[in-house]
Protein backbone atom coordinates (compact mmCIF):
# COMPACT_ATOMS: atom_id res chain seq x y z
CA UNK A 1 0.00 0.00 0.00
CA UNK A 2 1.26 3.46 -0.91
CA UNK A 3 2.23 5.71 1.99
CA UNK A 4 -0.38 8.49 1.91
CA UNK A 5 -0.57 11.68 3.95
CA UNK A 6 -3.40 14.19 4.30
CA UNK A 7 -3.16 17.98 4.30
CA UNK A 8 -5.98 20.03 5.82
CA UNK A 9 -6.82 23.36 7.43
CA UNK A 10 -9.67 23.14 9.92
CA UNK A 11 -11.38 25.31 12.52
CA UNK A 12 -9.91 24.61 15.96
CA UNK A 13 -13.07 23.50 17.80
CA UNK A 14 -15.58 22.40 15.16
CA UNK A 15 -13.08 20.92 12.67
CA UNK A 16 -15.02 22.75 9.93
CA UNK A 17 -13.16 22.90 6.62
CA UNK A 18 -15.53 24.45 4.07
CA UNK A 19 -18.95 25.63 3.00
CA UNK A 20 -20.64 25.50 -0.40
CA UNK A 21 -17.51 24.08 -1.96
CA UNK A 22 -15.29 26.96 -0.85
CA UNK A 23 -12.67 27.56 1.79
CA UNK A 24 -14.01 29.61 4.71
CA UNK A 25 -10.82 31.70 4.91
CA UNK A 26 -7.91 32.95 2.87
CA UNK A 27 -4.69 32.55 4.83
CA UNK A 28 -1.63 33.17 2.63
CA UNK A 29 0.70 31.55 5.17
CA UNK A 30 -1.35 28.38 5.18
CA UNK A 31 -1.54 28.33 1.37
CA UNK A 32 2.26 28.61 1.16
CA UNK A 33 2.54 25.81 3.74
CA UNK A 34 0.18 23.64 1.67
CA UNK A 35 2.13 24.23 -1.53
CA UNK A 36 5.50 23.56 0.08
CA UNK A 37 4.39 20.27 1.59
CA UNK A 38 2.50 18.89 -1.39
CA UNK A 39 4.90 19.98 -4.14
CA UNK A 40 8.26 19.16 -2.53
CA UNK A 41 9.22 15.56 -3.42
CA UNK A 42 11.34 13.42 -1.08
CA UNK A 43 14.16 13.38 -3.65
CA UNK A 44 14.94 15.02 -7.04
CA UNK A 45 13.30 13.50 -10.09
CA UNK A 46 10.17 12.40 -8.28
CA UNK A 47 6.71 14.00 -8.50
CA UNK A 48 4.17 14.05 -5.71
CA UNK A 49 0.48 13.27 -6.22
CA UNK A 50 -2.55 15.06 -4.78
CA UNK A 51 -5.86 13.22 -4.34
CA UNK A 52 -9.12 15.14 -4.13
CA UNK A 53 -12.85 14.87 -4.62
CA UNK A 54 -14.57 16.62 -7.50
CA UNK A 55 -15.90 19.46 -5.33
CA UNK A 56 -12.40 20.20 -4.07
CA UNK A 57 -11.16 20.29 -7.67
CA UNK A 58 -13.93 22.70 -8.62
CA UNK A 59 -13.12 24.92 -5.62
CA UNK A 60 -9.63 25.57 -7.03
CA UNK A 61 -9.60 28.71 -9.25
CA UNK A 62 -9.38 27.61 -12.92
CA UNK A 63 -6.10 29.43 -13.45
CA UNK A 64 -4.48 27.22 -10.78
CA UNK A 65 -5.91 23.93 -12.12
CA UNK A 66 -4.34 21.44 -12.21
CA UNK A 67 -2.03 22.07 -9.27
CA UNK A 68 1.40 22.40 -10.86
CA UNK A 69 4.37 20.10 -10.29
CA UNK A 70 2.02 17.46 -8.91
CA UNK A 71 0.02 14.61 -10.39
CA UNK A 72 -3.64 15.49 -9.80
CA UNK A 73 -5.99 12.57 -9.09
CA UNK A 74 -9.72 13.30 -8.90
CA UNK A 75 -12.22 11.00 -7.22
CA UNK A 76 -15.58 11.08 -9.02
CA UNK A 77 -18.12 8.58 -10.27
CA UNK A 78 -19.25 10.92 -13.07
CA UNK A 79 -16.25 12.47 -14.83
CA UNK A 80 -16.94 14.97 -17.64
CA UNK A 81 -16.77 13.56 -21.16
CA UNK A 82 -13.85 15.80 -22.10
CA UNK A 83 -11.96 14.97 -18.89
CA UNK A 84 -10.22 17.38 -16.57
CA UNK A 85 -7.19 18.26 -18.70
CA UNK A 86 -3.56 17.21 -18.89
CA UNK A 87 -1.72 15.77 -15.90
CA UNK A 88 -5.06 14.84 -14.32
CA UNK A 89 -6.10 11.29 -13.59
CA UNK A 90 -9.58 10.11 -12.61
CA UNK A 91 -10.59 7.37 -10.18
CA UNK A 92 -14.04 6.18 -9.15
CA UNK A 93 -12.89 4.81 -5.80
CA UNK A 94 -9.99 4.89 -3.40
CA UNK A 95 -9.12 1.39 -4.55
CA UNK A 96 -8.66 2.79 -8.06
CA UNK A 97 -6.52 5.56 -6.59
CA UNK A 98 -4.23 2.87 -5.16
CA UNK A 99 -3.92 1.34 -8.60
CA UNK A 100 -3.05 4.68 -10.20
CA UNK A 101 -0.43 5.44 -7.57
CA UNK A 102 1.08 1.99 -8.00
CA UNK A 103 1.49 2.64 -11.72
CA UNK A 104 3.40 5.92 -11.35
CA UNK A 105 7.10 5.19 -11.90
CA UNK A 106 8.31 8.52 -10.55
CA UNK A 107 5.93 8.88 -7.60
CA UNK A 108 7.26 10.81 -4.66
CA UNK A 109 4.61 11.19 -1.95
CA UNK A 110 0.82 11.14 -2.16
CA UNK A 111 -1.47 13.55 -0.33
CA UNK A 112 -5.23 13.57 0.25
CA UNK A 113 -6.32 17.23 0.09
CA UNK A 114 -10.12 17.09 0.45
CA UNK A 115 -12.99 17.15 0.85
CA UNK A 116 -14.56 15.91 4.03
CA UNK A 117 -15.83 12.58 2.69
CA UNK A 118 -12.50 11.76 1.04
CA UNK A 119 -10.63 12.54 4.25
CA UNK A 120 -13.02 10.40 6.30
CA UNK A 121 -13.02 7.40 3.97
CA UNK A 122 -9.26 7.37 3.43
CA UNK A 123 -8.61 7.58 7.18
CA UNK A 124 -11.22 4.92 8.02
CA UNK A 125 -9.70 2.55 5.47
CA UNK A 126 -6.26 2.95 7.02
CA UNK A 127 -4.73 4.51 3.92
CA UNK A 128 -3.54 7.70 5.64
CA UNK A 129 -0.61 7.46 8.04
CA UNK A 130 0.28 11.13 8.47
CA UNK A 131 -1.74 14.35 8.61
CA UNK A 132 -0.44 17.89 8.16
CA UNK A 133 -3.04 19.85 10.09
CA UNK A 134 -3.46 23.62 10.17
CA UNK A 135 -5.37 24.45 13.35
CA UNK A 136 -7.35 27.68 12.79
CA UNK A 137 -8.85 29.62 15.68
CA UNK A 138 -10.65 32.95 16.18
CA UNK A 139 -12.89 32.13 13.22
CA UNK A 140 -15.72 34.73 12.99
CA UNK A 141 -19.00 33.50 14.47
CA UNK A 142 -20.88 34.10 11.20
CA UNK A 143 -18.69 31.63 9.30
CA UNK A 144 -20.70 28.50 8.53
CA UNK A 145 -19.51 25.03 7.59
CA UNK A 146 -21.08 22.16 5.70
CA UNK A 147 -17.94 20.02 5.56
CA UNK A 148 -15.82 18.81 8.44
CA UNK A 149 -12.59 16.96 9.04
CA UNK A 150 -13.24 13.71 10.94
CA UNK A 151 -12.43 13.46 14.64
CA UNK A 152 -9.19 11.58 15.24
CA UNK A 153 -8.90 8.80 17.80
CA UNK A 154 -6.28 9.81 20.38
CA UNK A 155 -5.52 6.11 20.86
CA UNK A 156 -4.38 5.89 17.23
CA UNK A 157 -2.97 9.31 16.35
CA UNK A 158 -0.04 11.11 17.96
CA UNK A 159 -0.15 14.90 17.62
CA UNK A 160 2.94 17.08 17.68
CA UNK A 161 3.90 20.57 16.52
CA UNK A 162 5.13 21.13 12.99
CA UNK A 163 7.70 23.91 12.58
CA UNK A 164 7.52 24.60 16.35
CA UNK A 165 3.71 24.79 16.23
CA UNK A 166 3.74 28.51 17.00
CA UNK A 167 0.54 30.49 16.51
CA UNK A 168 0.61 32.83 13.54
CA UNK A 169 -1.79 35.75 13.22
CA UNK A 170 -3.45 36.81 9.98
CA UNK A 171 -3.97 40.47 10.81
CA UNK A 172 -6.47 41.20 8.04
CA UNK A 173 -8.97 38.57 9.21
CA UNK A 174 -7.98 38.43 12.89
CA UNK A 175 -7.70 34.65 12.66
CA UNK A 176 -4.75 32.72 14.09
CA UNK A 177 -3.37 29.38 13.01
CA UNK A 178 -0.72 26.85 13.93
CA UNK A 179 0.80 23.95 12.04
CA UNK A 180 0.47 20.51 13.63
CA UNK A 181 1.34 17.02 12.52
CA UNK A 182 -0.57 13.85 13.33
CA UNK A 183 1.26 10.55 12.95
CA UNK A 184 -0.43 7.17 13.11
CA UNK A 185 1.04 5.20 15.97
CA UNK A 186 2.38 1.72 15.37
CA UNK A 187 0.74 -1.11 17.28
CA UNK A 188 3.53 -1.27 19.83
CA UNK A 189 3.26 2.49 20.31
CA UNK A 190 -0.46 2.15 21.01
CA UNK A 191 0.33 -0.46 23.65
CA UNK A 192 2.74 2.05 25.22
CA UNK A 193 0.39 4.99 24.87
CA UNK A 194 1.14 6.23 28.35
CA UNK A 195 4.79 6.78 27.43
CA UNK A 196 3.82 8.55 24.23
CA UNK A 197 1.46 10.85 26.11
CA UNK A 198 4.17 11.81 28.57
CA UNK A 199 6.71 12.57 25.86
CA UNK A 200 4.40 14.44 23.53
CA UNK A 201 1.74 15.36 26.06
CA UNK A 202 1.82 19.11 25.55
CA UNK A 203 0.52 18.61 22.03
CA UNK A 204 -1.75 15.60 22.46
CA UNK A 205 -4.50 17.58 24.11
CA UNK A 206 -4.88 21.14 22.76
CA UNK A 207 -8.22 21.50 24.58
CA UNK A 208 -6.61 21.12 27.99
CA UNK A 209 -3.97 23.59 26.79
CA UNK A 210 -6.78 26.18 26.63
CA UNK A 211 -7.18 25.85 30.37
CA UNK A 212 -3.45 25.88 31.07
CA UNK A 213 -2.81 28.91 28.88
CA UNK A 214 -5.69 30.74 30.56
CA UNK A 215 -4.15 30.04 33.98
CA UNK A 216 -0.74 31.15 32.74
CA UNK A 217 -2.18 34.36 31.29
CA UNK A 218 -3.97 35.18 34.54
CA UNK A 219 -0.85 34.54 36.62
CA UNK A 220 1.35 36.64 34.33
CA UNK A 221 -1.04 39.43 33.34
CA UNK A 222 -4.02 39.31 35.69
CA UNK A 223 -5.24 42.25 37.75
CA UNK A 224 -4.57 41.86 41.46
CA UNK A 225 -7.87 42.23 43.32
CA UNK A 226 -9.32 41.74 46.75
CA UNK A 227 -12.14 39.26 47.24
CA UNK A 228 -14.84 38.09 49.63
CA UNK A 229 -12.55 35.52 51.28
CA UNK A 230 -9.70 37.96 51.99
CA UNK A 231 -7.22 35.70 50.20
CA UNK A 232 -6.57 37.93 47.20
CA UNK A 233 -6.70 37.01 43.53
CA UNK A 234 -5.22 37.64 40.11
CA UNK A 235 -8.11 38.12 37.72
CA UNK A 236 -9.10 38.47 34.07
CA UNK A 237 -12.60 39.30 32.83
CA UNK A 238 -14.41 37.62 29.96
CA UNK A 239 -12.85 34.32 28.84
CA UNK A 240 -14.07 31.24 27.02
CA UNK A 241 -13.05 27.63 26.43
CA UNK A 242 -14.61 24.98 24.19
CA UNK A 243 -14.41 21.22 24.65
CA UNK A 244 -15.52 18.54 22.20
CA UNK A 245 -17.55 15.79 23.86
CA UNK A 246 -17.83 13.71 20.71
CA UNK A 247 -17.21 9.98 20.72
CA UNK A 248 -17.81 9.86 24.46
CA UNK A 249 -15.00 12.25 25.36
CA UNK A 250 -15.07 13.46 28.96
CA UNK A 251 -12.83 16.50 29.65
CA UNK A 252 -11.37 15.46 32.99
CA UNK A 253 -8.18 17.50 33.24
CA UNK A 254 -5.07 15.34 33.21
CA UNK A 255 -2.34 17.68 34.46
CA UNK A 256 -3.60 16.87 37.93
CA UNK A 257 -6.08 14.26 39.09
CA UNK A 258 -9.65 15.54 39.04
CA UNK A 259 -11.93 14.13 41.75
CA UNK A 260 -14.22 12.24 39.37
CA UNK A 261 -16.41 10.62 42.01
CA UNK A 262 -16.96 14.03 43.58
CA UNK A 263 -17.90 15.52 40.20
CA UNK A 264 -20.45 12.81 39.45
CA UNK A 265 -21.99 12.58 42.92
CA UNK A 266 -22.34 16.36 43.21
CA UNK A 267 -24.07 16.51 39.82
CA UNK A 268 -26.46 13.72 40.82
CA UNK A 269 -27.10 15.68 44.04
CA UNK A 270 -27.96 18.76 41.94
CA UNK A 271 -30.28 16.70 39.73
CA UNK A 272 -32.10 15.40 42.82
CA UNK A 273 -32.79 19.00 43.82
CA UNK A 274 -30.93 18.23 47.03
CA UNK A 275 -29.64 21.07 49.23
CA UNK A 276 -28.33 18.98 52.14
CA UNK A 277 -24.54 19.10 52.13
CA UNK A 278 -24.47 16.40 54.80
CA UNK A 279 -25.65 13.87 52.20
CA UNK A 280 -22.48 14.47 50.20
CA UNK A 281 -20.31 14.41 53.32
CA UNK A 282 -21.80 11.01 54.18
CA UNK A 283 -20.32 9.77 50.89
CA UNK A 284 -16.94 11.21 51.90
CA UNK A 285 -17.37 14.15 49.53
CA UNK A 286 -16.58 17.30 51.48
CA UNK A 287 -16.63 20.02 48.82
CA UNK A 288 -19.56 21.81 50.50
CA UNK A 289 -18.44 21.39 54.10
CA UNK A 290 -16.89 24.83 54.38
CA UNK A 291 -19.92 26.68 53.03
CA UNK A 292 -22.29 24.61 55.17
CA UNK A 293 -20.41 25.06 58.45
CA UNK A 294 -21.92 26.77 61.47
CA UNK A 295 -19.39 29.59 61.26
CA UNK A 296 -20.00 30.25 57.58
CA UNK A 297 -23.80 30.10 57.78
CA UNK A 298 -23.72 32.54 60.70
CA UNK A 299 -21.48 34.89 58.72
CA UNK A 300 -24.10 34.84 55.95
CA UNK A 301 -26.84 35.86 58.38
CA UNK A 302 -28.34 32.37 58.46
CA UNK A 303 -28.03 31.36 62.15
CA UNK A 304 -31.38 29.55 62.03
CA UNK A 305 -30.08 27.03 59.51
CA UNK A 306 -28.85 23.59 60.47
CA UNK A 307 -25.25 22.77 59.64
CA UNK A 308 -25.18 21.52 56.06
CA UNK A 309 -28.43 23.26 55.02
CA UNK A 310 -27.17 25.26 52.05
CA UNK A 311 -30.46 26.89 51.17
CA UNK A 312 -32.02 27.24 47.69
CA UNK A 313 -28.79 26.56 45.81
CA UNK A 314 -28.21 24.92 42.41
CA UNK A 315 -30.37 21.81 42.59
CA UNK A 316 -33.30 23.64 44.16
CA UNK A 317 -33.27 26.24 41.38
CA UNK A 318 -32.90 23.60 38.66
CA UNK A 319 -35.90 21.61 39.89
CA UNK A 320 -38.07 24.07 41.90
CA UNK A 321 -37.34 27.59 40.63
CA UNK A 322 -39.70 30.07 42.29
CA UNK A 323 -40.83 27.80 45.11
CA UNK A 324 -40.63 29.07 48.69
CA UNK A 325 -37.59 27.54 50.40
CA UNK A 326 -38.18 26.30 53.94
CA UNK A 327 -35.30 23.99 54.81
CA UNK A 328 -33.36 21.01 53.48
CA UNK A 329 -35.88 18.50 54.88
CA UNK A 330 -39.02 19.82 53.17
CA UNK A 331 -40.55 17.88 50.27
CA UNK A 332 -40.88 20.30 47.33
CA UNK A 333 -42.47 17.85 44.90
CA UNK A 334 -44.60 19.72 42.36
CA UNK A 335 -43.51 23.14 43.58
CA UNK A 336 -41.87 25.76 41.37
CA UNK A 337 -40.58 25.37 37.83
CA UNK A 338 -38.71 22.18 37.00
CA UNK A 339 -36.25 23.79 34.59
CA UNK A 340 -34.28 20.61 33.98
CA UNK A 341 -37.39 18.66 32.97
CA UNK A 342 -38.51 21.53 30.74
CA UNK A 343 -35.12 21.63 29.01
CA UNK A 344 -35.26 17.90 28.31
CA UNK A 345 -38.81 18.20 26.98
CA UNK A 346 -37.81 21.01 24.61
CA UNK A 347 -34.74 19.12 23.42
CA UNK A 348 -36.98 16.18 22.55
CA UNK A 349 -39.99 18.01 21.13
CA UNK A 350 -38.82 21.46 20.03
CA UNK A 351 -35.07 21.10 19.42
CA UNK A 352 -34.73 24.38 17.51
CA UNK A 353 -36.07 26.39 20.45
CA UNK A 354 -33.64 29.14 21.44
CA UNK A 355 -34.93 29.14 25.01
CA UNK A 356 -33.60 25.80 26.21
CA UNK A 357 -32.16 27.45 29.29
CA UNK A 358 -31.59 26.53 32.91
CA UNK A 359 -30.72 29.21 35.47
CA UNK A 360 -29.45 28.85 39.02
CA UNK A 361 -29.41 32.64 39.48
CA UNK A 362 -32.58 33.70 41.27
CA UNK A 363 -32.17 37.23 42.73
CA UNK A 364 -35.11 36.68 45.07
CA UNK A 365 -33.32 33.76 46.74
CA UNK A 366 -29.71 34.96 46.85
CA UNK A 367 -29.80 36.06 50.48
CA UNK A 368 -31.08 32.65 51.54
CA UNK A 369 -28.27 30.76 49.83
CA UNK A 370 -25.12 29.73 51.67
CA UNK A 371 -23.27 30.74 48.50
CA UNK A 372 -24.78 32.45 45.46
CA UNK A 373 -24.27 30.34 42.33
CA UNK A 374 -20.95 30.69 40.54
CA UNK A 375 -21.93 28.58 37.51
CA UNK A 376 -25.23 30.33 37.15
CA UNK A 377 -26.76 29.78 33.74
CA UNK A 378 -26.62 27.28 30.88
CA UNK A 379 -28.18 26.99 27.44
CA UNK A 380 -28.56 23.87 25.32
CA UNK A 381 -28.38 23.72 21.53
CA UNK A 382 -29.41 20.86 19.26
CA UNK A 383 -27.68 20.47 15.90
CA UNK A 384 -30.56 18.78 14.12
CA UNK A 385 -28.37 17.76 11.18
CA UNK A 386 -25.80 15.92 13.24
CA UNK A 387 -28.21 14.94 16.04
CA UNK A 388 -25.82 16.52 18.52
CA UNK A 389 -26.48 18.28 21.81
CA UNK A 390 -24.18 21.08 22.93
CA UNK A 391 -24.18 23.18 26.09
CA UNK A 392 -22.87 26.64 26.91
CA UNK A 393 -22.51 27.61 30.54
CA UNK A 394 -21.91 31.09 31.94
CA UNK A 395 -19.92 31.29 35.15
CA UNK A 396 -19.84 34.66 36.90
CA UNK A 397 -16.93 33.72 39.19
CA UNK A 398 -14.39 31.01 38.44
CA UNK A 399 -11.71 29.69 40.77
CA UNK A 400 -9.30 28.47 38.09
CA UNK A 401 -7.27 26.23 40.36
CA UNK A 402 -9.92 24.32 42.28
CA UNK A 403 -13.35 25.04 40.86
CA UNK A 404 -12.98 25.19 37.10
CA UNK A 405 -11.68 21.62 36.57
CA UNK A 406 -14.77 20.46 38.48
CA UNK A 407 -17.11 22.76 36.55
CA UNK A 408 -15.81 21.62 33.15
CA UNK A 409 -16.27 17.97 34.03
CA UNK A 410 -19.67 18.51 35.66
CA UNK A 411 -21.33 20.28 32.75
CA UNK A 412 -19.70 17.92 30.27
CA UNK A 413 -21.20 15.01 32.20
CA UNK A 414 -24.58 16.76 32.37
CA UNK A 415 -24.51 17.22 28.59
CA UNK A 416 -23.65 13.55 28.07
CA UNK A 417 -26.49 12.52 30.39
CA UNK A 418 -29.11 14.71 28.71
CA UNK A 419 -27.92 13.61 25.27
CA UNK A 420 -28.26 10.01 26.45
CA UNK A 421 -31.87 10.38 27.64
CA UNK A 422 -32.93 12.36 24.54
CA UNK A 423 -31.41 10.02 21.95
CA UNK A 424 -28.74 12.47 20.82
CA UNK A 425 -24.95 12.49 20.73
CA UNK A 426 -22.93 14.93 22.81
CA UNK A 427 -21.41 17.78 20.80
CA UNK A 428 -19.54 20.64 22.50
CA UNK A 429 -19.33 22.13 25.95
CA UNK A 430 -18.62 25.87 25.81
CA UNK A 431 -17.42 27.42 29.07
CA UNK A 432 -17.85 31.20 29.28
CA UNK A 433 -16.44 32.94 32.33
CA UNK A 434 -16.89 36.42 33.78
CA UNK A 435 -14.31 36.87 36.55
CA UNK A 436 -11.69 34.18 35.93
CA UNK A 437 -9.29 34.28 38.85
CA UNK A 438 -6.36 32.55 40.48
CA UNK A 439 -6.16 32.80 44.26
CA UNK A 440 -2.77 34.07 45.37
CA UNK A 441 -2.25 30.99 47.52
CA UNK A 442 -2.76 28.77 44.44
CA UNK A 443 -0.09 30.37 42.23
CA UNK A 444 2.76 28.02 43.14
CA UNK A 445 0.58 24.92 42.79
CA UNK A 446 -0.66 26.07 39.39
CA UNK A 447 2.89 26.75 38.24
CA UNK A 448 3.67 23.13 39.05
CA UNK A 449 0.59 22.07 37.07
CA UNK A 450 1.67 24.24 34.13
CA UNK A 451 4.95 22.33 33.95
CA UNK A 452 3.14 19.07 33.25
CA UNK A 453 2.27 17.95 29.71
CA UNK A 454 -1.45 17.24 29.29
CA UNK A 455 -2.56 13.80 28.21
CA UNK A 456 -5.55 12.61 26.21
CA UNK A 457 -8.98 13.00 27.82
CA UNK A 458 -10.74 9.80 28.86
CA UNK A 459 -14.02 8.44 27.51
CA UNK A 460 -17.26 7.91 29.38
CA UNK A 461 -19.64 4.99 29.05
CA UNK A 462 -23.19 5.37 30.33
CA UNK A 463 -25.48 2.51 31.31
CA UNK A 464 -27.70 2.08 28.22
CA UNK A 465 -30.60 0.79 30.32
CA UNK A 466 -31.11 4.15 32.02
CA UNK A 467 -33.70 6.23 30.16
CA UNK A 468 -34.62 9.09 32.50
CA UNK A 469 -32.54 11.89 34.00
CA UNK A 470 -33.66 10.93 37.52
CA UNK A 471 -32.69 7.28 37.11
CA UNK A 472 -28.91 7.58 37.29
CA UNK A 473 -26.63 6.50 40.11
CA UNK A 474 -22.85 6.76 40.24
CA UNK A 475 -22.33 3.16 39.13
CA UNK A 476 -24.08 3.94 35.82
CA UNK A 477 -20.95 5.79 34.66
CA UNK A 478 -17.67 4.21 33.61
CA UNK A 479 -14.65 6.38 32.84
CA UNK A 480 -12.20 4.67 30.49
CA UNK A 481 -8.59 5.63 29.87
CA UNK A 482 -8.13 8.31 32.53
CA UNK A 483 -4.37 8.58 33.14
CA UNK A 484 -3.74 11.86 34.95
CA UNK A 485 -0.65 13.21 36.65
CA UNK A 486 -0.57 13.15 40.45
CA UNK A 487 -2.91 15.17 42.64
CA UNK A 488 -1.92 18.77 43.45
CA UNK A 489 -3.29 20.05 46.75
CA UNK A 490 -4.84 23.53 46.83
CA UNK A 491 -6.62 25.10 49.78
CA UNK A 492 -10.21 26.18 49.20
CA UNK A 493 -10.92 29.84 49.92
CA UNK A 494 -14.11 30.08 51.99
Amino acid sequence: MTDIAAVVAAAAHSRGIGCNGKLPWRLPGDMAHFKKITSTPPSPGLINAVIMGRKTWESIPPKFRPLDNRTNIILTRTPPQDGFGDNVKVAKSLEEVEGILGGLDNLGRAFVIGGGQVYEESIQKGMVNQIYYTNVKDVPEDVEFDAWFPELDAQTWECRPYEEGEWKVHEKSGMSYQFLEYVKMEKEQEEKKEEVLVEEGAHVNPEEMQYLEMCRDIIEHGVERGDRTGTGTLSRFGTQMRFSLRDGTLPLLTTKRTFWRGVAEELLWFIEGNTNGNDLAAKNIHIWDGNGSREFLDSRGLPHREVGDLGPVYGFQWRHFGAKYVDMHTDYTGQGVDQLAECIDKIKNNPEDRRIIMSAWNPADLEDMALPPCHMFCQFYVDTRKKELSCQMYQRSADMGLGVPFNIASYALLTHMIAHVTGLKAGDFVHTIGDAHVYLNHVDALKEQLSRPPRAFPKIRINPEKKGIDDFVFDDFEVVGYKPHKTIKMKMAV
